[in-house]
């Protein structure tokens, strides 16, 4: 992912539910949740309206974050700041103001290539 990628949030959710591996850290201006060797990532609705994703060790949750995906205008992807890692900042407007409200940072970019519809585990 050479140039950045605008992508609709839905798009962005489907491929990563099927990269869970594949996340670095996660988080909001406010809190970061950073992987770790032991720890795996969970992804489920609240509600309809709120979005979970869990750090797990065990079955023991570290931490978790909490998407209002209604709030979330677009997912905007570029490169990271450090080789070798994939910053996804999930953008929301409103008539005054863009913000980052959330961020994923990944070990690779987003493949265009593979099917939003059918999200496989890859990694």
């Amino acid at each position: 992912m050479d140039e950045p990628i605008t992508l609709p949030f839905e798009s962005f959710w489907n491929w990563l539910i099927s990269h869970p591996d594949c996340i670095l850290r996660a988080g909001t201006p406010e809190m970061v949740l950073y992987d770790d060797e032991d720890l795996h990532w969970i992804f489920a609705a609240e509600s309809r309206e709120t979005l979970l994703v869990q750090a797990l060790r065990g079955k023991r949750p570290m931490g978790e974050l909490f998407l209002e995906p209604e709030s979330i205008s677009y997912v905007q992807g570029a490169a990271g700041d450090r080789e070798g890692e994939f910053l996804f900042e999930l953008v929301t407007e409103t008539e005054n103001d863009r913000y980052t409200a959330y961020f994923f940072v990944m070990v690779h970019g987003y493949d265009v290539q593979e099917s939003p519809h059918a999200p496989t585990r890859v990694h």
